[in-house]
């Protein structure tokens, strides 16, 4: 009885499960660095596969974050700017105004407008632009100022040789609430201010506007005028920026206050390559992406389109001052939200209300972010996701997992490779545990039929922590299929073994321990072997079966013999390890002795090796052949409800 419980309380462990689950997962995170996605827990790994949402940023995720100003728009005039990046050996090309398309005319030395315009945002501006005299050796900052750095370089005006003549005694930050920032500089007995930001606070905030007369009143036609002017830009696909100065008497003073419009710049920052096919794939993949933006809706409209988010026919982007209130909000209202694909100009609170109404509707949502007031979102989310070129500090420490190159490629390679891991996870836990249910029923089954114990607790341990643990480790290591992004994503409530998977290991832990002991019958009395030898053949059968019963743990509905298993080299590299081990302990007498084994003979490799196919062979006919493509894992995600906010 002694010898019995033994038996069973190391047969109901699965001794290796711990190790192989958090090494599946350690090198899931490993894997995924290589690709440029860094995880800050390790639960984050396995919640990737489930993810239904992605809510993106456009600029350095969609977009090169790689800013070239190419069109300038003053009261006095329209420029195209010819030169790519950090080029300094542009031109400006004056246009036609109003035309409906810009004609190009002589390149035009800066006239004093252009010259206060490109003046305002190089002092207005706290990144450095390395290349030139007496500036620094390296560029540095963020790609709006650096592009509007080399704007001015392009008509000799460069940063350091301002400040000499103005030197810097204030700055006011970049604030979401107000969307701009200003810089206050000493100028002779006044004070310099030159402002840059989102053109409807700009223009807004701005009294007058700067002409070849000097300056005039803007009036509330010319604001709407320019608001046009922005939207026509913006529609162009460029990311435009306002430029205005004003003077002021002290540094305390108000800087957004009666201000001097300069006018526009618009940027064009070159949307990346792959977003199209990642864009494609998630498709495939049943993962739905939605743009959140600070940009103009033109703009976002634009880059949605050019990257494939968007067609020609679908509406516009949804402006955040005009998004209800979700705590009044009508179904109806809920439902429009949720099918919007474009939001702009988007206040860092509206963005937890965006994720909780899709998580409340059943979605598992990915969010993106880089700035400080994106760390309560990124917490929200399911899975948040930080920028580590330009994200800051605090949202790389609040998110799940930091993207090296902040490419949505990157978020795309990270759910296919969770959805891998997770895979894993399911298939190494299956077999460990239908292994283990064969050992508890064989112990089991021969303890009421009085039967010797077909196997003896130091050999369930010697398969428990030996021949059991290397398939499984081959089988954490898999690294899925070319379908695995063809298929919908995993109802999050789900858990990791559904019916059909208990079902499963309940059947070939029969079926193995029935194979086992009728190889303990038939050396016992059909070959007269002894009692060490007898249990030698059952220990043999079961081990053997347990590692052939690797490839039944393939997916339902792909092939018998061309599967994620069948090419995955570590599966046949384990197997290879433990059938030497099997045959080292079997024939090394000090490990012998302590498993108490001895040399079955050629009759008794036989018969475990016949009896031990029995289980996977029986599960190949069970399974069937595929007619088709292999089924999706879980339906769609619907409507099933999950906590708002909860992370899985």
């Amino acid at each position: 009885m002694v010898e019995t419980g033994i038996a069973l309380a190391v047969a109901a462990i699965p001794e290796g499960l711990p190790i192989v689950a958090t090494l599946a997962l350690a090198r899931g995170m490993w894997r995924m660095a290589r690709r440029n996605a860094l995880v800050n827990r390790l639960a984050a790994v396995e919640t990737l596969g489930a993810t239904t949402l992605i809510f993106t940023d456009k600029t350095g995720t969609l977009t090169e974050n790689r800013m070239t100003a190419r069109d300038l728009w003053l009261p006095t005039g329209r420029y195209r700017v010819r030169g790519e990046d950090l080029d300094p050996s542009g031109a400006f090309l004056r246009q036609q105004a109003d035309a409906a398309e810009a004609v190009p005319s002589t390149a035009a030395a800066p006239d004093p407008p252009l010259t206060s315009l490109l003046e305002a945002g190089v002092l207005c501006n706290n990144a450095s632009l390395g290349g030139g005299e007496g500036s620094s050796l390296e560029t540095i900052g963020d790609p709006l100022e650096i592009a509007l750095l080399t704007l001015g370089r392009r008509a000799d005006i460069e940063r350091h040789e301002l400040l000499k003549a103005a030197p810097e005694v204030r700055e006011e930050a970049f604030d979401r609430t107000t969307q701009m920032m200003a810089t206050f500089h000493r100028h002779g007995e006044a004070l310099r201010v030159a402002v840059k930001g989102a053109p409807e606070r700009v223009i807004e905030a701005s009294s007058e506007e700067l002409t070849h007369a000097g300056r005039q009143a803007l009036s509330s036609e010319q604001r709407e005028v320019w608001l046009e002017r922005n939207r026509q830009m913006a529609a162009d696909g460029l990311r435009v920026l306002a430029l205005a100065e004003r003077r002021a008497g002290t540094a305390d003073e108000d800087p957004y206050r009666s201000l001097t419009f300069l006018g526009l710049v618009g940027l064009h920052d070159p949307p990346r390559d792959e977003v199209r096919g990642a864009l494609e794939a998630c498709a495939r993949a049943g993962v739905r992406v939605v743009m959140v933006t600070g940009d103009h809706a033109a703009t976002a409209t634009a880059i949605a389109r050019a990257v494939g988010l968007a067609g020609e026919g679908e509406a516009e982007a949804l402006v955040g001052k005009d998004l209800p209130d979700l705590a009044t909000a009508s179904e109806e209202e809920r439902r429009a939200l949720r099918r919007c694909s474009i939001f702009a100009r988007v206040e860092p609170a509206q963005k937890l209300d965006l994720i909780a109404l899709h998580q409340q509707a059943g979605e598992i949502v990915a969010m993106t972010g880089d700035g400080v007031n994106d760390a309560p979102a990124l917490r929200k989310a399911d899975i948040g996701i930080a920028m580590g070129l330009r994200g800051t500090q605090v949202a790389q420490e609040a998110a799940d997992m930091v993207l090296r190159d902040d490419a949505f490629g990157s978020i795309v390679v990270a759910i296919e490779q969770g959805r891998v891991i997770f895979g894993n996870i399911r298939r190494f836990v299956y077999y460990l545990l239908s292994c283990n249910v064969s050992e508890i029923l064989i112990v089991a089954a021969a303890t009421m039929l009085q039967a010797p114990l077909p196997i003896l607790p130091l050999q369930i341990l010697f398969l428990n922590l030996v021949t059991d643990v290397f398939p499984a480790l081959a089988l954490a290591f898999g690294e899925g299929d070319a379908t695995e992004m063809e298929q919908p994503p995993r109802d999050p409530a789900e858990p990791i073994l559904a019916r059909r998977h208990w079902l499963g290991i309940a059947g070939f832990g029969v079926l193995i321990a029935l194979c086992v002991l009728a190889a303990l019958f038939v050396a016992l009395h059909r070959f007269g072997f002894s009692d060490e030898r007898a249990v030698t053949v059952s220990f043999l059968t079961l081990a053997l079966a347990q590692l052939w019963h690797v490839f039944s743990t393939r997916d339902r509905g792909t092939h018998p013999f061309f599967n994620q298993v069948t090419r995955n080299p570590w599966v046949w590299g384990a197997l290879l390890l433990c059938v030497g081990l099997l045959v080292v302990a079997v024939h090394v007498p000090f490990l012998a002795g302590v498993l108490g084994v001895a040399s079955p003979g050629r009759r008794g490799w036989s018969t475990a090796f016949g009896l031990s196919l029995i289980p996977w062979v029986a599960g190949l006919i069970a399974r069937g052949r595929p007619a088709g493509k292999p089924e999706p894992r879980s339906e769609p995600q619907g409507t099933s409800s999950t906590p708002s906010g909860g992370r899985q």
